[in-house]
């Protein structure tokens, strides 16, 4: 409880200098403490976000942030993107967990895990992607009993990634790429033939989509469709929502 006051308390770089600083106890001791003792974030912020988060609808979100490190001795620094200065940097990355309430439009964070580095994931056989996928694999007792929808941006739009997490149960909510190939499923029925008839009927062109297989959603600006449609990079079908803002 004494580090989380500091955390909440220190006005400046939280480093175990400052802990010593300003706490109950002396450097060293924080030290020890983080090195032989763990404390289970998952199971005190899950107990925090059932009390405060109570809408009937949830998901997971994730989302991998860079911070800023430098120095030779620190675990797991490397070359990590960075989405505010549009390349990779050196540092570390975190990927934060939360919890999204859609009813009353809340978010707490239910924990984080540092990235490996590159060194790390090959001695692993593995990379970024499969690394993520991974470790959620890992938590889904906890993340299932909340949720089993989770949210992410393009980045984890891969099959890599989709496929694991489907086969755990898991529903993944991202948006596509903007190279992303989509195609119609097909409206031809099964003749009795031989063979089976053909899977798709075109590919979907965004600027002039099918409104006949399209279902619109009221929404308070722009418009709002949906529609199942088969995606290329992940061979199989997968729902999606088309929106188009009032300024186009």
């Amino acid at each position: 409880m004494d580090t989380m006051k500091l955390f909440m308390a220190i006005p400046d770089r939280i480093n175990f200098l400052q802990l010593g600083r300003y706490g109950c106890f002396s450097e060293q001791t924080y030290r020890n403490l983080f090195e032989h003792e763990t404390f289970d974030w998952f199971a005190f912020n899950g107990s925090i976000i059932s009390k405060h988060l109570t809408g009937k609808r949830k998901a997971i979100a994730i989302d991998p942030s860079y911070i800023p490190k430098s120095g030779k001795k620190t675990p797991w620094i490397g070359y990590f993107w960075s989405g505010c200065a549009g390349e990779y940097k050196r540092g570390l990355e975190i990927m934060g967990i939360g919890v999204i309430d859609i009813d009353n439009h809340e978010c707490m964070t239910l924990g984080s895990i540092q990235t490996p580095d590159c060194k790390t994931l090959d001695n692993m056989d593995k990379n970024l992607v499969d690394w993520y996928s991974s470790y959620l694999i890992s938590r889904k007792d906890k993340l299932q009993s909340i949720s089993r929808t989770v949210v992410a941006d393009a980045f984890f739009s891969k099959e890599t990634f989709i496929t694991p997490m489907c086969e755990n149960d898991f529903h993944v909510i991202r948006r596509f790429r903007n190279d992303v190939v989509l195609y119609y499923p097909t409206l031809e029925k099964k003749t009795g033939k031989r063979g089976h008839p053909k899977w798709f009927d075109g590919r979907i062109d965004f600027a002039n989509l099918d409104l006949t297989r399209c279902k619109e959603y009221e929404v308070n600006k722009g418009k709002l469709y949906g529609l199942r449609v088969y995606a290329k990079a992940f061979k199989r079908y997968v729902s999606l929502a088309i929106w188009y803002p009032m300024d186009g």
